[in-house]
């Protein structure tokens, strides 16, 4: 599957746009993690439990999305992007969107 950001992908033709496609995942971390991120925040730096937690999220909503595509006989995604939202304290959403189409070389 060829994911990209843009409207068309170079030197492919799109000859079908099967629509809307999406994956996505609510990831929250444990109190504990929580609470060192809290005492984190104090001194500075990078929160890694939190950075490893969204990585894993965007390639959970990735995949979600892929699949998504793959069920609609796609085998390319153009438009692709990812936005995040808090849901509640401590946990976020991941989305990966972009539009399904069919591609010839």
């Amino acid at each position: 599957m060829i994911i990209v950001t843009t409207n068309s992908i170079e030197g492919s033709k799109i000859t079908e746009c099967l629509g809307y496609v999406k994956g996505s995942t609510v990831r929250a971390k444990h109190i504990g993690r929580d609470m060192m991120a809290g005492f984190k925040t104090i001194v500075g730096g990078e929160i890694k439990g939190y950075t490893e937690m969204l990585n894993e999220a965007r390639t959970v909503a990735v995949d979600r999305m892929e699949q998504d595509a793959t069920n609609l006989g796609a085998n390319a995604i153009v438009c692709f992007r990812l936005q995040t939202s808090a849901v509640m304290c401590g946990a976020s959403e991941i989305i990966a969107y972009g539009t399904a189409v069919k591609i010839e070389k």
